[in-house]
């Protein structure tokens, strides 16, 4: 059975770790696994390579990743921690001469067409940044991107649906607040499931550590990953107190999985 590498580009919050001005011990840490940059991964199969979301940590994650050719991004929302880096998809549009595809929600290529507007003039300024928007529709029928079948999953993030993705026997969530019954059915069964986990205290639009913990207990898969962690959690602490199926990524970390077909 063919695998598949998933990377974590950066694990932590829209401000990153360490956060601007902050001096907490986490912040002050020199532990490079304590520093964690805007939450994003690399998905590399069958010399493809998709990257999930694009935050303003982009470029500096592609270099770090060594990414010479990119083939398509999925986006997990329009926040600008998650698609604020797209305008430096221009280099992999003029190597390969060939417009980025994108793949997200309706209001998540509203959000890149808002945040963009220029790469959708009439006449684009020239070195403007090419995208082909393509739509998907979460708990809805399975897609293909690159020879994988991706499955995106409804996730609600406050008040916004967002999208989580599933594929073969690896899921990948982020920004979650709350799964329904109906989605949660979707991810049971994988054997790794990544989530975000951002701090002890509760907070409007994330999970606590305890609610990924709960989460993931529900859902019992082989080995899970936290991700989306800020500057409250410490990895070290993290890694003594969790159990030894689950533990908190780090930037730069890479797991295998199988895609399937």
């Amino acid at each position: 059975m063919k695998t598949a590498e998933f990377t974590f580009l950066g694990t932590g919050t829209s401000q990153g770790v360490p956060i601007i001005g902050c001096h907490c011990a986490v912040c002050r840490s020199d532990n490079p696994k304590n520093k964690r940059l805007r939450t994003a991964g690399l998905i590399r199969h069958d010399g493809k390579t998709v990257a999930i979301d694009a935050g303003p940590n982009f470029r500096e994650q592609m270099l770090g990743a060594g990414v010479d050719h990119l083939d398509a991004i999925l986006l997990t929302h329009p926040h600008r921690d998650h698609i604020g880096g797209l305008d430096d998809v221009r280099p992999y549009n003029y190597y390969d001469q060939r417009a980025m595809p994108l793949y997200g929600t309706a209001q998540t290529l509203q959000g890149v067409r808002e945040n963009f507007p220029y790469a959708f003039e009439e006449h684009p300024y020239p070195g403007a940044p090419q995208f082909i928007l393509n739509e998907i529709h979460p708990n809805g029928a399975p897609f293909r991107v690159e020879g994988l079948s991706v499955q995106a999953v409804a996730i609600e993030h406050y008040r916004m649906t967002i999208a989580a993705f599933r594929i073969g026997d690896f899921c990948y969530i982020t920004d979650a607040s709350a799964v329904c019954a109906d989605s949660a059915d979707l991810i049971r069964g994988c054997r790794i499931l990544v989530v975000n986990a951002l701090r002890r205290e509760p907070h409007l639009s994330h999970f606590t550590l305890d609610q990924a913990l709960a989460f993931i207990r529900d859902l019992q898969p082989e080995r899970a990953y936290l991700t989306h962690i800020s500057h409250m959690l410490e990895h070290e602490a993290l890694c003594a107190e969790l159990p030894e199926n689950i533990r908190p990524a780090y930037d730069g970390l890479t797991i295998a999985f199988h895609p399937g077909a």
